[in-house]
């Protein structure tokens, strides 16, 4: 059994970006818990939003039947304003709670400014002789965020991870569809059609069906007790 922590600047980032592969570890027997970065403020957004998007959060919560819902609880689009030093400590704090032996996270090359801040807080609760547990740490694509960075001079996303999806593209769909408002109809980049055209693209990268794609910045592979004796 392997424990995943799954980490997601705003709610529906996980789903977008690695919804498969977790249903696929909760399938497998692994444990797997979510760090959400952000919450609606509300003194920003209306009452009646902040109450809808936190009965979303309990209902993907209990579709995917995570072992542990984690809310840092930060100003979404704000994480600019927060000391990187407080959203390390936040992150280091569940990261030391659940000791993963995985980490995903987002993409640093991404559109959104709190995907980089994430991205940023992800990498220093990486670092092996603070966080022993970690040996894996894999960066996802999320649709609307990852292929809309426009800066020609930044890193590409180039995936080096497939991860073969099929039984499970069309209860992530479902999933995704339980937030409401971020769906919208094509050619809107966060849509039925894109995830399932993504999901085709990334299994013909693959050879397969339908696949979620990664980048691995980590992998730290250790002999088993017992193995060379």
């Amino acid at each position: 059994m392997t424990r995943i922590l799954a980490v997601a600047p705003h709610p529906d980032d996980e789903t977008l970006g690695c919804g498969g592969t977790l249903l696929r570890h909760i399938a497998q027997g692994d444990t797997v818990h979510w760090v959400i970065a952000t919450r609606m403020d509300p003194a920003t957004f209306p009452a009646e939003r902040v109450a809808r998007r936190e009965a979303e959060i309990a209902a993907v919560a209990k579709a995917y039947g995570f072992a542990g819902v984690h809310a840092l609880d930060f100003p979404a689009t704000g994480l600019d304003t927060v000391p990187r030093a407080q959203l390390i400590e936040a992150l280091a704090r569940i990261v030391r709670a659940v000791e993963p032996a995985t980490v995903l996270t987002p993409f640093p090359g991404d559109a959104h400014g709190d995907h980089r801040a994430v991205f940023e807080a992800v990498a220093a609760c990486a670092k092996t002789f603070r966080y022993p547990s970690v040996e894996t740490v894999l960066a996802y694509e999320t649709l609307s965020e990852t292929d809309f960075a426009l800066d020609p001079t930044a890193p590409a996303f180039r995936p080096n991870l497939f991860v073969e999806v099929g039984p499970f593209l069309e209860r992530k769909i479902e999933i995704m569809r339980l937030y409401a408002g971020e769906l919208g109809e094509h050619p809107f980049p966060r849509s039925v059609e894109a995830i399932r055209a993504a999901a085709l693209l990334r299994g013909a990268q693959a050879n397969c069906r339908v696949a979620e794609a990664f980048m691995v910045l980590k992998d730290i592979r250790r002999l088993k007790p017992g193995a060379g004796a």
